[in-house]
């Protein structure tokens, strides 16, 4: 037991060493942590108090290498939770639910593009064809974009409002289930049978003629360039 002991205070002792400030829970848990190279790290608890008419709250939640990640928490200073928010790299990504006193006021749902790779693949069906979708890779300009269902709630009997669904910023048509709008920068991705045509097309004359002279033959000596014996 007392080697358990030990070993556990030299983790812990490991653990606050890396951090340049923090502070200790309540639970005797580690928050708070600024690194030496001042990124906040680990688990935070944030209280930004009431100004100008704002009305102040407390968040908990993670810091990696200084940006929010995972699931955060909000609350008001009365302590009710008033927001449920999920993040990658430091933006919203996936469901985010908000409250108000009543209870589930709405919920969205975002897409965090990663900063190292900017480009995303989406699906997008052919305006003129509802049977065809067509692949295209989007560089997302944003951070992070409105994608998926929106829902809002009457928070106090619990039904749905309305929805709204979003394709990496663009809203959706409810009707024709179609981006209301045409995002500047789309890619197309061609299918194999274009990709075929294109090889096809860009093999040079010369290439072409000489495969067609040797196609019967057994075997073509071909030079290389390589020397030898």
């Amino acid at each position: 037991m007392r080697w358990l002991v030990i070993i556990f205070l030299l983790i812990g002792t490991q653990a606050l060493c890396q951090c340049k400030t923090f502070m200790i829970g309540i639970h005797g848990d580690t928050l708070n942590c600024t690194d030496n190279g001042n990124l906040k790290q680990g688990k935070w608890v944030v209280h930004i108090p009431s100004l100008h008419g704002e009305p102040g709250y407390e968040e908990e939640g993670v810091f990696k290498d200084g940006k929010k990640e995972g699931t955060w928490r909000r609350y008001t200073l009365q302590g009710d939770i008033s927001a449920i928010e999920n993040y990658k790299w430091g933006y919203k990504n996936g469901l985010c639910d908000y409250y108000d006193m009543w209870g589930l006021e709405h919920e969205e749902s975002w897409k965090a593009t990663n900063p190292a790779n900017p480009y995303d693949t989406i699906e997008v069906p052919d305006l003129h064809d509802d049977t065809k979708i067509y692949i295209r890779v989007i560089k997302v300009d944003a951070s992070t974009s409105e994608h998926g269902t929106w829902t809002f709630y009457d928070s106090q009997r619990g039904t749905i409002i309305k929805t709204e669904s979003y394709v990496l910023g663009q809203k959706v048509d409810p009707i024709t289930g179609k981006p209301i709008t045409t995002k500047p920068g789309l890619v197309a991705v061609p299918d194999s049978t274009s990709t075929k045509k294109a090889t096809a097309n860009s093999v040079p004359p010369e290439v072409l003629e000489y495969e067609k002279k040797n196609a019967n033959k057994k075997k073509i000596k071909v030079r290389d360039g390589e020397t030898g014996n």
